[in-house]
């Protein structure tokens, strides 16, 4: 295989690993502030391309205007979530409220199938033009915007989370959620404030990569797996830990496409199940000792 389809293959799994990337981060924040893995993360990524082209193509808002709105109305979609499903039953063990999830993610879906179709739904480039070219490889203008949001996204994250007061109350929340409370800490704020951000990162995962591949009401739960997986091989807690999982995870995946494409789709389930066994902590996270 010469350089160039190397540097491809690299690129192109680049561009995927930064959307598992996005995902895996709303995992983490929600099962940093909840202990529970909120599996209706995928919905989110639906409801993103699906608002942002509901916006663009039925009420003609332009692009700058539709992409955030999107983004805005299923971070709030989020929030709604938690306080109607996830807070009545704040106290029950961790899999009832895993459970919840599962049920909120079918009835999403189930929603959008109906509201919005069957059909795949396409968006426009935010940038129209040719691919840029590298060392014989093609750059979509998308995938930059991909690259592009996925840093700033890194970089506000860690601006809230070392800078602000809400970040300092999320970090206590996921440090001991009991004791943030007993400190004076709203938690109750925190977690669904901590439901919108994850739904807004997955919102933003979807609307970036809309233009690439179009969206169904019937993408969620795959996509979902992937950010789970990019999550746990990552560290299931550390956002850092989460966006190198999702890297990674998008370069094996196009790893194994030389030796067989059809094994692509099964390389994320694949990760998760190594992980769990070998080193459930993640590959970027200590294991976490504890004194008697």
């Amino acid at each position: 295989m010469e350089t160039s389809e190397l540097l491809q293959l690299a690129i192109a799994g680049l561009k995927n690993g930064s959307i598992y990337a996005l995902l895996a981060l709303g995992f983490t924040i929600v099962y940093a502030a909840t202990n529970v893995i909120n599996f209706a993360q995928g919905e989110f990524y639906m409801l993103g391309g699906m608002f942002a082209v509901l916006a663009f193509t039925q009420f003609e808002l332009p692009l700058l205007v539709s992409v955030p709105l999107a983004v805005l109305v299923v971070a709030g979609i989020g929030m709604l979530f938690e306080t109607l499903a996830i807070r009545p039953r704040k106290d029950a063990e961790p899999m009832a409220l895993i459970i919840i999830t599962v049920g909120g993610s079918l009835v999403f879906a189930s929603l959008a199938r109906h509201a919005f179709g069957s059909d795949a739904l396409p968006l426009p480039e935010f940038t129209a033009g040719p691919s840029f070219l590298f060392a014989g490889a093609a750059i979509e203008r998308q995938t930059v915007w991909i690259w592009g949001i996925v840093l700033v996204t890194v970089a506000g994250l860690t601006f809230l989370y070392s800078k602000t007061r809400l970040g300092r109350a999320m970090r206590a929340c996921m440090q001991n959620r009991e004791a943030a409370r007993l400190m004076g800490i709203d938690t109750a704020r925190v977690v669904m404030i901590s439901f919108g951000l994850a739904a807004a990162l997955g919102a933003v995962a979807g609307v970036a990569v809309t233009p690439l591949t179009s969206t169904r009401f019937d993408i969620g739960a795959g996509i979902a797996v992937k950010g789970f997986a990019a999550a746990i091989l990552g560290g299931l807690g550390s956002p850092l830990a989460a966006v190198a999982g999702g890297l990674l995870l998008g370069l094996i995946e196009q790893a194994v496409i030389p030796f067989s494409s059809a094994l692509k789709d099964v390389v994320a389930l694949g990760v998760l199940l190594a992980v769990l066994f070998l080193r459930p902590q993640g590959l970027f996270r200590r294991a976490r000792r504890e004194k008697m």
